[in-house]
């Protein structure tokens, strides 16, 4: 009876997430929407002044611009679409976006995976040799170099990338691990200073034992949260390093959008960072939850 309710629980929290996650999306493509059509300097197209281009295609072109020029019309236009499974078509580019976007993700899901799991790998490590050697000089070395790393942008890190011919994926681990370590470490030595831990420790127990029968089931919950939020951070920190490297992904296809004002591209490229930054939060706190057992 009560594993049904848990399920039961369960299941009504991921369907509320799940509309939850549409709708947040489809409010923040709008909102990028709105924001680049009151932009200053939208609307203006310097294709207009090309002599190449003929009367009939000039009007053509104007009669576009004005079909976006009224925001809800543009609303009513890519709702309808975006029902049937259609994206629209890039303005500056002349290409589905659909077809963009599938050429684009792969590139930047691969760097992003790898950065997050090298900078999980790094702080997971790092903070395992902290918590054999506590003393001041270990904790001092450590907190300036975490502190480096975290006071540089993600734009400088990227730059630094491209002077030292890095690649992609190994910026995005500089920028998340500062972020992981302290929390990581923390959580590591809260778990480590628990009594029954200290107790199993007494009894001689091994170190392997300890760590995958008493540390890592407390400290579980907590590291599936950082988990999706450190997901989210890495995703965050492609879009400019990716544009300033020049690496054929979402980055470099957002950058280009938004210089261009290429108003469906820069819709459908964030409703897509959006989904899956909302998507890693939502598994992860999910995970969380079910694996501590206390849905709400």
């Amino acid at each position: 009876m009560i594993e049904n309710k848990k399920s039961r629980n369960l299941l009504r929290l991921g369907v509320r997430r799940l509309v939850c996650l549409v709708c947040l999306g489809l409010v923040g493509a709008l909102a990028s929407a709105t924001l680049v059509r009151f932009a200053p300097g939208y609307g203006v197209a310097e294709r207009e002044l090309d002599p190449r281009w003929s009367a009939n295609s000039v009007e053509a072109l104007r009669q576009k611009q004005a079909l976006q020029q009224s925001l809800p019309s543009f609303y009513f236009h890519y709702l309808s679409a975006l029902v049937h499974g259609d994206l629209g078509e890039s303005d500056s580019l002349k290409r589905p976006v659909r077809e963009l976007l599938r050429q684009r993700f792969p590139v930047t899901g691969n760097s992003v995976i790898r950065g997050l799991g090298l900078a999980w790998v790094a702080a997971a490590l790092l903070a395992s040799i902290g918590l054999s050697f506590r003393g001041w000089l270990f904790e001092a070395s450590t907190t300036a170099l975490n502190s480096l790393l975290l006071s540089l942008p993600s734009a400088v890190v990227a730059m630094l990338a491209v002077h030292l011919r890095a690649p992609v994926f190994f910026a995005i681990a500089i920028v998340v691990f500062p972020r992981l370590y302290s929390y990581v470490r923390n959580l590591l030595v809260r778990a480590y200073d628990q009594p029954h831990v200290l107790a199993a420790r007494a009894r001689g127990l091994g170190s392997s034992a300890i760590l995958f029968r008493h540390v890592l089931p407390l400290a579980a919950p907590p590291l599936l949260a950082l988990l999706g939020v450190s997901f989210a951070i890495s995703f965050g920190a492609a879009i400019p390093i990716e544009a300033l490297c020049d690496s054929p992904g979402l980055g470099q296809l957002a950058w280009h959008a938004a210089l261009s004002r290429d108003l469906p591209l820069i819709v459908n490229v964030t409703l897509m960072v959006a989904l899956v930054m909302l998507a890693a939060n939502s598994l992860a706190d999910f995970a969380g939850r079910t694996f501590a057992g206390s849905p709400s």
